[in-house]
């Protein structure tokens, strides 16, 4: 299997292809409705409300919370996820742009 060569890409085609890795996971979607339904949460509460097991939503939150879209605080020995806002309308911003664009042919281009 070859490598992805992101290099050759640009930053803003690199962070669209992350954004949509991250939502290519009905669980990472189900976490972060969940986080936006009740604005806070520990992984157990996460582990009742999607029902997997909690290695896999710990997973799952790494790879959220590597991307930036949520962030966690340290609480004894639970730790509290929320949606990082600012992080998210950033990301709300580059999607939106690509996921605007217009196609302007007019008539059947193939």
């Amino acid at each position: 299997m070859g490598l992805a060569k992101s290099e050759i890409f640009t930053d803003k085609q690199n962070k669209i292809a992350l954004f949509a890795k991250v939502f290519g996971h009905p669980a990472r979607v189900a976490i972060l409705e969940h986080l936006f339904k009740i604005n806070a949460c520990i992984c157990g509460d996460l582990v009742n409300e999607i029902g997997l097991a909690q290695p896999t939503i710990s997973q799952h939150l790494k790879e959220l919370k590597q991307l930036g879209l949520i962030k966690g605080t340290i609480d004894g020995t639970s730790v509290c996820y929320c949606i990082n806002k600012e992080n998210w309308i950033a990301m709300k911003n580059v999607m939106n742009t690509f996921l605007n664009q217009d196609i302007t042919v007019k008539g059947d281009c193939c």
